[in-house]
């Protein structure tokens, strides 16, 4: 299977995501690949799938690769990968561009479920073709 498009925006390093080690907190990544699953979501889902369902994950693998420090300008990026019938992976990786190291590369297992009752609901061809 392809991979869709690619989502992405830039963020910079701020003092809130810095940890005692003068780096960004292995946490704050999470947080990072939260707000673009989030961002790019949003900027394909209709809004009729958006009231209807919502995401959550089931599994993260990360590979922190480089530390990103204090003012440093990242690139994050997004796209999805292998779906079943209620769990879609989705990609991600983070690079400096500054010198284009990678600073993490991860995937997430996705799980889509019915807001109203909580329950897995099965990711349909329309939603398929918006992502895909």
């Amino acid at each position: 299977m392809e991979p869709g498009p690619v989502f992405e925006y830039r963020i910079k390093v701020m003092q809130e995501h810095i940890d005692e080690l003068e780096h960004v907190n292995n946490v704050v990544y999470v947080q990072f690949m939260q707000d673009v699953a989030d961002k790019h979501w949003h900027s394909i889902a209709l809004s009729d799938q958006e009231k209807e369902v919502v995401w959550v994950v089931r599994r993260h693998e990360i590979d922190y690769l480089h530390p990103a420090v204090l003012g440093d300008e990242l690139l994050i990026r997004t796209w999805t990968g292998e779906h079943g019938t209620v769990s879609w992976d989705r990609h991600y990786e983070i690079i400096r561009p500054a010198d284009q190291k990678r600073i993490i590369t991860a995937k997430s297992v996705w799980v889509l479920l019915d807001k109203v009752t909580g329950r897995p609901r099965r990711i349909e061809e329309p939603m398929l073709r918006r992502f895909l």
